[in-house]
């Protein structure tokens, strides 16, 4: 089969596609042909070694999504023929799904329903059930409350407008002014310009007074705006900061209203498959979609988590083998 490898530590181009054996399942583990596996920043991470080591060569890829190909000893809730999808490999105990194939422990998979798409299920792992684990587990998110989604364009951003809405929560995310209408037609109530002097007057006015939940992905941007902009009780979820020492410019506004704060990572999630049905769940009833901005095949990833880093753009992008 073939899979991109890595050999060394370095930038996109130390990242090859080479023939290699198809792998056999571990007794609890699942053999996926993969149709689509989502390019995201932590496989960056794992490609430079700023996170776990990992054993070298190594295949990259932490979301999949395919059909079951075949199945381990001990493996008796899929079958051959089964579609499915899945989060949590491509890092240090695990190898990933930029390959032709890719083996799955079975607590890191669950059914596909039939009517969701492979290509966006193949996308939808971390950013889906990031956004699932920040807001439904972690921020309690309840009816009608007022929830803000930073940078709604994002691939967990776009993800979490979606399952906010699918709560029935008042969704206000923030986005360049050429993704407004997308985020609107989403479930976003209010988009806002990230970028706009007033930006925190205008969270204010459109929350009526204070938000009851946040979704930060950089907070050492945003920790003191969230402070700001709470509600009394507020519960703000951190996922990710561009810069390791995140602080307050004056705790008082956060301490004044019993602001609750969580950080977070996706791979603590104690069950996988938990939020991983309802992200399911949500894709069949059509209350959420990954939105695909570009697809690459195996000898374009490099250029696929170049542009994960750098460029612009809606939702996700998926290396399809």
């Amino acid at each position: 089969m073939r899979a991109v490898r890595l050999h060394d530590h370095g930038g996109p181009d130390a990242l090859t596609v080479e023939e290699t054996d198809r792998p056999d399942p571990n007794p609890d583990e699942l053999l996926v042909e993969v149709a689509a596996a989502g390019v995201n920043p932590v496989d960056t991470y794992f490609r430079d070694g700023s996170y776990e080591p990992v054993s070298l060569p190594f295949t990259p890829g932490v979301d999949v999504a395919g059909v079951v190909a075949a199945t381990g000893d001990r493996v008796d809730e899929f079958d051959d023929g089964d579609r499915v999808f899945g989060t949590g490999i491509g890092n240090g105990g695990h190898q990933g799904a930029y390959a032709e194939y890719a083996t799955v422990p079975t607590d890191r998979v669950v059914h596909l329903p039939d009517d969701a798409d492979l290509t966006e299920a193949g996308a939808a792992g971390v950013a889906s059930v990031t956004a699932w684990r920040a807001l439904v587990d972690h921020a309690d998110l309840d009816p009608a409350e007022h929830c803000l989604v930073h940078g709604g364009s994002g691939g967990v951003g776009h993800a979490a407008v979606q399952v906010a809405d699918a709560v029935s929560a008042r969704v206000i995310t923030t986005a360049r002014e050429e993704y407004h209408d997308a985020l609107t037609e989403m479930g976003a109530e209010t988009v806002l310009d990230y970028g706009r002097d007033d930006l925190a007057d205008a969270v204010t006015d459109a929350s009526a007074g204070g938000v009851d939940a946040v979704l930060d992905h950089r907070l050492d941007d945003y920790l003191q705006f969230d402070a700001d902009v709470a509600a009394t009780g507020a519960r703000v979820v951190g996922i990710g900061e561009n810069s390791p020492d995140p602080g307050f410019t004056n705790d008082g506004a956060a301490r004044s209203k019993d602001v609750s704060y969580q950080f977070m990572s996706m791979f603590n999630t104690p069950d996988l498959r938990v939020p991983l049905r309802g992200v399911a769940h949500l894709m069949e009833r059509g209350a959420l979609s990954v939105e695909l901005a570009r697809s690459y095949d195996l000898d374009e990833a490099g250029e696929a988590q170049r542009a994960v880093m750098e460029d612009s753009f809606l939702g996700k992008l998926v290396i399809e083998p």
